[in-house]
């Protein structure tokens, strides 16, 4: 008897608690009195619990009904999810959207565009991964991510279109215990060959053979941009960082801003592209995440023969 509930059934149970009885249920669905008072004595039949406590003038929610309410509520808005979801996919939506971010995006805008996402498509899961250089690029040819965040390649494959969002800016950085954070004025490239710089390394052979703004011959390479962000602060070398995540570190001095001569008047900023395949376009929630993520603009996405800047 419990596989034959309806969702009509449902509706009619949750109609009726939120409109204080059987006839106001009637009007908001439409339906005579005792067709309301008819479906729920059949639901009740069928799962064997009363309901209401109709003894009094209006039809009063029982302990049962009361522990019942919340499932019911539960189930119909699941299917009315699973409806819209439906009919979102066979209108275009993307079932799922998976996007791969560079590690150098600042975080706050991120998390902004993602909180909106899941209020402009809460059917739609979000999945999202956090990648430097060519670890980016890799899971968007592979079709992994249908989007790909990325500021780290110098260029992108010719299968790969690019879309300028935003630039990131940068500081050059060291710990205060390190030899660098004493001296004072612009750093000439001799003065930086002496010392360890900290740099990014690619997990995947995109990048094989490019160097991104490296100067020092001594090198130690990072998977992580968390372990980079604590090594320059313990002063086991210095580095290029994005400023919203150093900013607080600068601010209590954990931290010491270097000049150096190639990056005058300041370092140069990380031009951030959305990349995506030629042949497979974001749908309508890519698209939207892309134009939250530029500022909220209206346009439709555009392609673009821009390329993504270098990595630091």
């Amino acid at each position: 008897m419990l596989d034959a509930v309806s969702l009509d059934q449902l509706r009619t149970f949750i109609a009726a608690v939120d409109e204080g009885s059987f006839s106001a249920a009637g009007r908001k669905l439409r339906r005579a009195q005792s067709v309301v008072s008819h479906t729920l004595a059949n639901l009740e039949g069928q799962i064997g619990v009363r309901l209401f406590d109709r003894s009094g003038r209006y039809p009063r929610l029982t302990d049962e009904g009361t522990a019942l309410l919340a499932q019911a509520r539960l189930v119909v808005s699941g299917m009315d999810g699973f409806k819209s979801t439906a009919r979102a996919i066979a209108d275009g939506l993307e079932p799922e959207l998976s996007v791969v971010v560079d590690v150098m995006y600042p975080m706050a805008s991120l998390t902004d565009a993602v909180g909106a996402f899941r209020k402009a498509f809460p059917h739609t899961p979000l999945r999202l991964y956090v990648e430097a250089l060519g670890a980016v690029l890799q899971p968007v040819l592979a079709q992994k991510c249908r989007l790909g965040i990325s500021g780290s390649m110098p260029s992108v494959p010719e299968v790969l279109d690019a879309e300028k969002l935003r630039d990131v800016p940068m500081v050059t950085v060291t710990g205060p215990s390190h030899p660098l954070a004493a001296r004072k004025g612009i750093l000439r490239p001799r003065d930086l060959k002496a010392h360890v710089q900290l740099v990014l390394t690619d997990r995947t052979s995109l990048s094989e053979g490019m160097t991104f703004d490296v100067f020092s011959p001594q090198t130690w390479h990072l998977a992580d941009l968390g372990a980079k962000h604590a090594f320059l602060r313990a002063g086991f070398g210095w580095g290029h960082m994005p400023v919203e995540m150093v900013q607080h570190d600068l601010d209590a001095g954990h931290l010491i801003r270097l000049q150096i001569e190639q990056f005058q008047p300041h370092t140069p900023p990380i031009p951030m592209f959305a990349v995506y395949r030629k042949d497979t376009p974001p749908g309508p929630a890519g698209q939207w995440l892309l134009r939250r993520l530029k500022g909220g603009e209206a346009e439709p996405l555009q392609s673009c023969q821009e390329r993504p800047g270098a990595r630091r």
